[in-house]
């Protein structure tokens, strides 16, 4: 494209800004984005939020080039600009830091840095890129491992090395994609700090898509809220409270108040023991060992860790999915070996992450999955030798509309429904009827603002209807919102407990980093 090349490449080092105009994006019959305009100037730090579906990605890909808007321009530097692929977006210092890392593992820091450039020549003299890299690295803020496979790096330094692998190529303006979902709260705070000088030093411009109002607040200048494709309000970030962003974000919805937690009774009895158990992790290499671990009736007990430190493996035990070497596992006084008859008559529900894939059977009906706790039981309890289609169905309209399931019928595939109904429609199963314990992963990732409320007020509720809850969750400011007592896992032990309401976040940041 002409276009392009008469146009000279940024400076390196130097912030560009950009503005949308009238962004519009459609699918056919479907508004994506409509009419959609922001200035980021160069050198500012801007953040966008909304719900998923708001089209915050749809706008991202617009300006990075992955997608061709219907109407609408882009401006870079006062400058309007023709972007028709990503690499277009690159020529004018675009670039993009995705949620998920995109580095090669089995390379180090400097082979990722050196391949990922456009022209790579056949023969790398190393020694020169070597001195280069140190040059480059001198002039950037952070301070990174290059001579060290990726594999081996912590997920902090994994994601610094993505930005500066962007700013390596010449990038100028950076998307962040919810960059900090994988961070430790230290971790984050010094990644998105490091990134605000560069915007402050005039080094870069930067538009991140976040969940976090704590993030946004501490370290933008300037916000964009999408709603339904539309923008619903923008501003500088110290003259909007996060209630007002929360309300333009979800609209005229009443939240359900959170913070119902009634203190946990001391003499409130133990459901769940966990002694002195060890088992494999899924490397097999590893050990996880839960030296002791209770939650009693009206309690919620949240385990907080960055991923992969013995979380799955933990759930997997409690549901009778991994064998144990050694232990016990005791609910309501008795041992527990998660078959089904023991599940019932302890009334233990599972909310395991990413529902779809663990809770479901994806191409079965919506009634049909609400069904899988009760199918085989007749009204008054005892085993039914015939399926009643008709008393299914009838259920399964009453928790759809008490979960506010979204669902074309009952009839339709579980997979078909969204995100955040699958999760409804999951909890449905498992919160109606008599629940003594309660463990859940992960509830709210990747949901919207008001599913994610919604289902935190209804875990809740069966905490205060006297559940005890065990809540696993990488996303520290849920368990502070939900938990009674905080416990941290890191590399498959118990590390650290404390009371939720006297919590330091740094203290349980640093137990979560493995500085124990």
């Amino acid at each position: 494209m002409s276009i392009i090349r008469d146009t000279p490449l940024p400076q390196a080092g130097k912030a560009v800004g950009i503005e949308t105009l009238g962004m519009t994006m459609r699918f056919g019959g479907f508004t994506a984005l409509d009419n959609v305009s922001v200035d980021i100037p160069a050198g500012t730090f801007h953040a966008l939020l909304g719900e998923n579906g708001a089209g915050k990605s749809t706008l991202v890909k617009c300006i990075m080039g992955f997608y061709h808007q219907t109407s609408g321009s882009l401006s870079v530097d006062g400058r309007e600009i023709a972007v028709g692929s990503p690499k277009d977006a690159a020529a004018y210092g675009l670039g993009m830091v995705y949620q998920h890392f995109t580095l090669v593992p089995s390379l180090t820091g400097a082979e990722n840095l050196v391949i990922s450039r456009a022209h790579v020549p056949a023969v790398i003299n190393w020694a020169r890129e070597r001195k280069d890299l140190a040059a480059f690295m001198e002039r950037m803020p952070f301070k990174i491992p290059l001579d060290r496979p990726v594999s081996e790096l912590a997920a902090g330094e994994k994601q610094k090395l993505e930005i500066v692998k962007q700013l390596y190529l010449g990038r100028s303006f950076l998307v962040l994609d919810e960059p900090t979902s994988v961070l430790t709260p230290a971790e984050a705070d010094e990644m998105l700090g490091l990134v605000r000088g560069m915007t402050e030093r005039g080094e870069l411009t930067v538009l991140m898509i976040s969940h976090k109002f704590h993030e946004v607040t501490k370290f933008a200048d300037a916000v964009s809220i999408l709603r339904r494709g539309k923008l619903v309000g923008s501003g500088k970030v110290g003259q909007l409270s996060t209630s007002e962003m929360a309300s333009m974000m979800i609209g005229d919805v009443k939240l359900a108040e959170l913070d119902t937690r009634v203190p946990v009774s001391e003499t409130a009895r133990p459901i769940l023991k966990v002694e002195k158990v060890k088992a494999p992790d899924r490397s097999g290499l590893k050990t996880i060992e839960i030296d002791s671990l209770t939650v009693r009736a009206g309690e919620i007990v949240g385990i907080a860790g960055i991923s992969g430190n013995g979380q799955k493996e933990l759930t997997e035990i409690l549901a009778g999915q991994r064998l144990t070497d050694a232990g016990t596992v005791e609910v309501n006084g008795g041992a527990y070996g998660a078959t089904r008859q023991e599940t019932r008559r302890n009334h233990v529900r599972f909310i395991p992450e990413e529902p779809l894939q663990n809770a479901c059977a994806p191409k079965m009906t919506v009634s049909e999955n609400l069904a899988f706790r009760t199918f085989d039981l007749k009204a008054d309890g005892k085993d039914a030798i015939w399926l009643s289609k008709g008393r299914m169905k009838k259920r399964a309209g009453d928790l759809i509309a008490d979960f506010k399931v979204k669902t074309a019928s009952s009839a339709s595939p579980i997979a078909a429904l969204s995100g955040g109904n699958v999760q409804r429609a999951v909890l449905a199963r498992e919160l109606t009827g008599e629940v003594d314990l309660l463990i859940v992963s992960n509830p709210c990732f990747g949901l919207d603002f008001s599913a994610v409320a919604e289902i935190r007020a209804r875990i809740m509720r069966a905490r205060n209807a006297g559940a005890a809850v065990l809540l696993l969750s990488e996303d520290l400011d849920e368990l502070l919102e939900m938990s009674d007592r905080i416990i941290v896992i890191s590399e498959g032990k118990l590390v650290y407990e404390t009371p939720a309401l006297a919590a330091d976040i740094s203290v349980i940041g640093s137990h979560m980093a493995g500085h124990h």
